[in-house]
């Protein structure tokens, strides 16, 4: 035939006859196909098409004139072209012997699927889903479709769509000719989503652009409600290095509200609905972890594909769907990822902070898009239609985006919906254009007023936060490649998960120190033993929070070990394969009782800094049950998830006998020192390890040195007493003398030995006396990684 291919006939060189869409589905059939991955097949209604609909319909010249009399700066103007453009290719008819090529293709197809199969026309263009360019969403798409004559009755609408307003205006952005780009129309076998769940997928990090993550959404119905930021999706991060190796590396789970469900109408109809998803699937996953892999599978072979035939790395853009009938997970297209692909080589790392904390009030919350902060004016909109009310840099405050929005969006200094997540429209766009956008805060349309100053703050870990007034900031940028060499390995501290892969590029040799205590208190909220005895909570109010956190597991205890499990992982995974040290949990008592039924386990003490603590707590019967579960989660890191760059530290060992009694207890949780290369460290952080720190050398595998509570107590200093704080000084010559006893016994036993307190991030002059005194490793605080480098290479020299 003339005007159509099946797609097992075409490929990425055919982009300029089928349009990248459709290019990649073929491609995908003929060398995916056989590994497994289940692609819907259906035919191509090629460019030549579109093209020949023009001239038998003597379209072109009109359209030329149109166009000649567009100015895309005013909003009108491309309203009116764009209208007029549409409506010359919508009113022509189409060729006869295209119809017939049209219904001979479709009855192909049902030889293949049976009678009156179901497809989805999804348009193609071919200056489309290129690496600098992604034209998403610029054209439309029409599901459900059922028939030849409702295929050829839709065709002059799909090819009038390549003038859409927002098609328009993204091609004259992008410096596209409008003439040379054509149109062509995938007819693929629809997956009925609608009976189940749909979503997308990136094969990166959408947001610092880490390369070794597969990033999953997920809700139910059609994806069309994923893609257009109708619903807050479930989201999943999966690890590639671990999962090739045959692990289950399900780094995060983040449930979204999924509140609405996209189906067919019930009208005989090519129309869509949406209708309110009940409570119970709202709280549920829309995937299992089976699911979530498989997934992962796919788009680890589709991007390995993609990257072996360009010759460097291709990070995509999958669209997938499973269909309710058969159970299955289908990919429907792939395209390549147009934003952190292009800045794979960038050198610079800029980072912006906030100067002060905050003090006024905070307008709303949502999922954070880029890493940057803004302020300006707030500008509510309702409408695409009332565009034209935003001014250059003014804060965009909407329930969501939508194609029709692109011509504006450029203008706005940031963005700010009420619905969508990380691969919605509007969070593509703004990673596209390069500014910040907060997704998903429900409510910002109503909590913040119209035309006030206000400030997004996007630049700490998942979570963007508006607040009002205009705040001031930092944006600092350092050329990485520049930084001199520093004779120790510089490690960080990481205390958020959600901040790891953004930490990751800054110049490092692993983590130093990772703190289960953060994660327990952010992710998980309840004491552990709350879990372990759920009847023992007595606070009504608490009872019901537990309820709540724990509603998707039917073992409560389930909810801390994977949750505990999932957030270190996500750490191990974004350093991977460097080491990460992890600290078994070092809350003190006072900072337990504030977890959700902590005050139904918890002692009162007096000073609880040096009170129930650190290892005390893994082995006293008050706790051991609580600890089981914290080992629980770390083998289920290591064995299941296969991180075994992780290592084990202990915090406040006070005695040899206590070391040897905790590393025992970890061995019978199936933590044995040695197996599977596991080692396990201790913090070096009390006078007591100082003095013997030979002898402790034969229970572990190195240290690490807590200069907060070293020097806490060599001198004897309360560190939460405002009184003595000018007497806290890790410079002190008593501190400095344990610093070096504990690096000179550590090295006489051939042990690692490395600092991850907070000294050598606020003193240099700190580090470099460590480093000529011996020590491996600096962990420094993120923030001050660079400059401490800078520091340090001045000194050296």
């Amino acid at each position: 035939m003339k005007f159509i291919r099946f797609f097992e006939e075409i490929g990425m060189h055919d982009i300029a006859l089928v349009g990248g869409k459709n290019a990649s589905l073929g491609e995908m059939i003929q060398h995916l196909s056989s590994q497994g991955i289940a692609i819907p097949t259906g035919f191509a209604i090629t460019a030549e098409a579109y093209r020949y609909h023009l001239s038998y319909n003597n379209l072109n010249e009109p359209i030329q004139q149109l166009l000649a009399t567009l100015d895309h700066t005013i909003i009108a103007s491309l309203e009116d072209v764009g209208s007029k453009l549409r409506n010359l290719i919508t009113e022509a008819p189409l060729p006869p012997d295209l119809v017939q090529e049209i219904y001979l293709a479709y009855h192909s197809l049902e030889q293949r699927y049976g009678n009156n199969c179901d497809v989805a026309i999804r348009s193609s263009a071919t200056a489309e889903d290129l690496p600098e360019a992604s034209f998403a969403g610029q054209q439309d798409t029409y599901l459900n479709i059922s028939g030849a004559a409702a295929i050829t009755a839709l065709c002059p609408q799909a090819f009038a769509s390549l003038f859409t307003n927002r098609a328009i205006s993204y091609r004259i952005n992008n410096d596209f000719d409008h003439i040379e780009v054509a149109l062509s129309l995938g007819v693929q076998k629809m997956v009925r989503s609608d009976l189940a769940s749909a979503g997308v997928l990136f094969t990166l990090d959408t947001e610092s652009g880490h390369p070794d993550v597969i990033f999953i959404t997920s809700a139910y119905g059609l994806g069309e409600n994923v893609v257009q930021g109708s619903v807050n999706p479930d989201e999943f991060y999966v690890h590639k290095q671990t999962l090739r190796n045959s692990y289950k590396p399900i780094l995060k789970k983040r449930m979204g509200s999924k509140s609405l469900k996209m189906t067919y109408a019930e009208d005989g109809k090519q129309t869509t609905i949406n209708t309110e998803v009940n409570e119970q699937d709202r709280t549920r996953y829309s995937l299992n972890d089976d699911e979530i892999l498989q997934l992962a599978r796919y788009a680890l072979l589709i991007e390995d594909y993609y990257s072996e035939k360009i010759g460097r790395w291709m990070p995509m853009d999958i669209e997938w769907a499973k269909d309710g009938r058969d159970g299955n997970l289908y990919i429907v297209q792939a395209r390549p990822e147009t934003v952190h692909s292009q800045r794979q080589h960038a050198t610079t790392l800029t980072t912006y902070r906030l100067t002060a904390q905050p003090t006024t009030a905070i307008l709303a919350r949502g999922k954070s898009i880029g890493k940057k902060i803004v302020s300006g004016k707030a500008r509510i909109i309702s409408s695409a239609k009332n565009m034209q009310e935003v001014l250059p840099g003014d804060i965009l405050i909407t329930a969501k985006t939508d194609p029709d929005w692109e011509p504006i969006m450029k203008r706005a200094g940031g963005i700010v919906t009420e619905q969508g997540g990380r691969t919605c429209h509007a969070a593509i766009i703004s990673r596209e254009l390069g500014i910040p956008a907060i997704v998903g805060t429900h409510d910002a349309t109503s909590s913040i007023a119209n035309g006030a100053e206000i400030t997004l703050d996007c630049s700490s870990g998942e979570e963007g936060i508006v607040y009002a007034g205009a705040l001031p900031f930092t944006a600092s940028s350092t050329e990485i490649t520049s930084l001199p060499k520093i004779p120790v390995d510089i490690m960080v501290n990481v205390g958020n998960p959600d901040e790891a892969f953004t930490i990751s590029r800054l110049p490092n040799d692993g983590v130093g120190l990772a703190r289960l205590e953060f994660i327990i208190n952010t992710s998980i909220q309840i004491h552990p033993l709350a879990l372990v005895y759920p009847d023992r909570v007595t606070n009504a109010h608490d009872q019901a929070a537990i309820a709540q956190l724990t509603a998707h597991y039917p073992n409560k205890q389930d909810f801390f070990v994977a949750t505990l499990a999932q957030e270190a992982g996500t750490i191990a995974a974004a350093f991977y394969p460097k080491p990460v040290i992890i600290r078994m949990s070092d809350f003190k008592s006072n900072e337990y009782r504030q977890l959700i039924g902590g005050s139904d386990f918890e002692p009162h003490e007096e000073n609880p800094m040096i009170g129930f603590r650190g290892a005390s707590r893994y082995y006293h019967p008050a706790y051991q049950e609580a600890f089981a579960l914290e080992c629980k989660a770390m083998k289920y890191l290591r064995d299941e998830m296969g991180f075994t760059n992780v290592k084990l530290m202990l915090p406040f060992v006070r005695t040899l006998h206590e070391a040897a009694t905790v590393i025992e207890l970890m061995a019978t949780h199936g933590l044995r020192r040695g197996v599977n290369g596991l080692e396990i460290y201790m913090m070096c952080e009390i006078p007591s390890n100082v003095l013997l720190i030979e002898d402790f050398a034969h229970l572990f595998d190195g240290f690490s040195i807590g200069s907060n509570d070293l020097t806490q107590m060599t001198l004897a200093i309360d560190r939460d007493s405002a009184l003595i704080a000018p007497l806290f000084d890790e410079r002190d010559p008593a501190v400095k003398k344990m610093l070096s006893m504990a690096i000179t016994g550590a090295k006489k036993q051939a042990k690692k030995i490395g600092i991850c307190g907070q000294a050598p991030s606020d003193y240099p002059e700190l580090a470099h006396f460590l480093i000529n005194e011996g020590i491996d490793s600096l962990s420094l605080n993120p923030d001050s990684v660079i400059t401490t480098i800078i520091a340090l290479g001045k000194t050296n020299k």
